[in-house]
């Protein structure tokens, strides 16, 4: 017998009228997850060397909030459903109805972090290369939010699949993959791991920002294998999700920023 996902309440706490979600604790736990980790990357001796201070990364902080819900926001505008805003341009500003982009949160993110680097005289890779590894427990855990509201569900799973699950919202009674833990996993724990040991050791500028490109478009295209594509999308060219279009060119991007880097002088 399959699972079934246990339809948990969204509203994690009500205080008066105000109701405080699931979701919106997950991205809490992201960006404090950020925070301890960041300054615990910045008491490496090397980035000490280079001047980064604990004032630096509660100004990341704010920086990186920006960018993620206003990218997050217009990447699913623009990327997921350009058709349905143009002729609802108000419900853009409707993000209690649900709608992030991670590649969109990126986007937004790169550009928060190259407004702050350029502000404090720092090239763009020595920011980013600070950041990456405290990103993914993020991404984790708002894949954790996904998985309570239970949404962006998984394609139907084989039969035999112990851990396969009924999500009622899905109105169907298929048991699916659970692929937001698989992307919690892949895309977050995983890629920590990876990061975090990577990035132990003093690297050349660039390369554990190549890193993090080419690992969260690999583990994002494979997890798309497992997560049911959006319906208003299908899939697209090649059979391939729009979110594995996405991430291709993560993983060519990073692969070239790693090469780059690895060739330059030391910075």
């Amino acid at each position: 017998m399959p699972l079934v996902h246990p339809q948990f309440d969204p509203v994690a706490l009500h205080l008066g009228p105000v109701s405080i979600h699931w979701y919106g604790l997950t991205y809490l736990v992201a960006f404090g997850l950020f925070l301890w980790l960041a300054n615990r990357v910045a008491a490496r001796p090397w980035h000490v060397a280079a001047g980064w201070q604990r004032r630096d990364i509660d100004d990341l902080l704010f920086y990186g909030v920006l960018g993620v819900i206003l990218g997050g926001r217009l990447g699913f505008v623009l990327f997921y459903k350009p058709g349905f805003f143009a002729e609802h341009p108000l419900d853009v500003f409707k993000v209690w109805e649900g709608g992030m982009s991670f590649h969109g949160g990126l986007l937004g993110v790169l550009l928060a972090l190259a407004w702050f680097g350029r502000g404090r005289g720092r090239s763009f890779f020595q920011v980013a290369d600070l950041v990456a590894p405290c990103v993914p427990t993020g991404i984790a855990a708002v894949r954790f939010g996904n998985f309570i509201n239970g949404e962006l569900w998984g394609r139907q799973a084989p039969a035999d699949l112990p851990w396969a699950m009924i999500f009622p919202q899905a109105h169907d009674g298929i048991a699916r993959h659970p692929s937001q833990l698989y992307q919690a996993l892949g895309e977050g724990l995983l890629l920590f791991v990876v990061l975090w040991l990577y990035a132990r050791s003093p690297r050349r500028t660039g390369q554990v920002s190549g890193v993090f490109m080419m690992g969260y478009g690999t583990m994002r295209f494979i997890a798309e294998y497992f997560r049911e594509p959006d319906a208003y999308l299908g899939l697209r060219a090649l059979s391939l999700s729009q979110g594995q279009w996405l991430s291709l060119p993560m993983v060519l991007v990073g692969l070239a920023i790693w090469i780059w880097a690895t060739r330059r002088k030391a910075v």
